[in-house]
């Protein structure tokens, strides 16, 4: 990849760290400090499972995947795009990041086509067929930053829900095209683990070969095996690095890449720890 091209931050963060208040103002507070272009990608699942059951609409899910039907179709393009979204918004505007809030329906950056049903109809989901880089890199290169609701569309007016682990790896493959792009995947984990009782136990490198292994010697399993699937083919698509992470609270800056004078400034930040790191080689 060349030098020549301007590195950008893609964080990708979980709903539990979304929906838990004080959590997410430390997330903030480490993304608002990581140094030039950057983009954000959300969840928010569980907000949504607790506002359809407020509004007597059940929740169905098959394999840890959402049903989404035309009344759970409504549910998350609320809460993604509205409650989620805009609170995620309001708080970074608060940080001093001029931030705008998105789904892929928006300046049609993301499309997808809906998925086809198999032995599960997952209803009004999409998966992402084109992502619109060149957009995504005019707010950049003018100085806002894009924060991005798990939604696409379809280009005939209709929305999809889309999961948002595959939005950040399509979104950091197209914007390697023009910049040298570094992943973060932050959930409540320190990294991906030799042992999942023992939190020391991160690994701390990982490529394809190594994950073949992983999954061969059954460390690799259940939830943690798609996602590592799309940080691989996102590295493989020229994303520089993508790192498997936790935030952590500190008053130093022994984290990963958070600027000393934003750290300094505040007794309780958030920092990404080390983590696993996940390159091509």
């Amino acid at each position: 990849m060349s030098n020549n091209r301007p590195h950008l931050y893609l964080v990708k963060v979980g709903g539990k760290i979304v929906e838990d208040p004080a959590a997410l103002k430390l997330l903030l507070t480490a993304f608002s400090a990581l140094p030039g272009y950057k983009v954000l990608v959300h969840g928010g699942g569980r907000t949504a499972t607790d506002v359809a059951a407020q509004l007597g609409i059940e929740t169905k899910m098959v394999g840890g995947r959402r049903i989404t039907d035309a009344d759970m179709l409504r549910v998350v393009t609320m809460v993604y795009a509205g409650l989620v979204n805009k609170n995620v918004v309001a708080q970074l505007q608060g940080m001093g990041i001029s931030a705008i809030g998105m789904t892929g329906a928006d300046a049609d950056v993301i499309r997808a086509n809906r998925r086809p049903v198999g032995e599960v109809d997952y209803g009004f989901v999409g998966d992402v067929s084109r992502v619109d880089a060149s957009r995504l890199s005019l707010l950049l290169k003018g100085g806002i930053t894009p924060i991005l609701a798990p939604l696409t569309h379809d280009g005939a007016g209709q929305i999809l829900n889309t999961n948002a682990d595959t939005i950040a790896g399509e979104v950091a493959a197209a914007l390697a095209e023009e910049f040298e792009v570094e992943s973060l995947y932050v959930f409540e984990y320190p990294g991906v683990m030799q042992n999942p009782d023992d939190l020391t136990s991160v690994i701390p490198h990982i490529n394809r070969e190594k994950f073949d292994q992983l999954v061969k010697d059954g460390v690799v399993a259940g939830g943690m095996l798609p996602k590592l699937e799309n940080c691989l083919k996102a590295v493989e698509r020229g994303v520089h690095q993508v790192r498997i992470t936790r935030l952590e609270e500190s008053t130093a800056t022994e984290g990963f890449d958070i600027n000393s004078d934003t750290a300094e400034a505040s007794q309780r930040v958030g920092r990404f720890a080390p983590g696993t790191l996940i390159t091509l080689s």
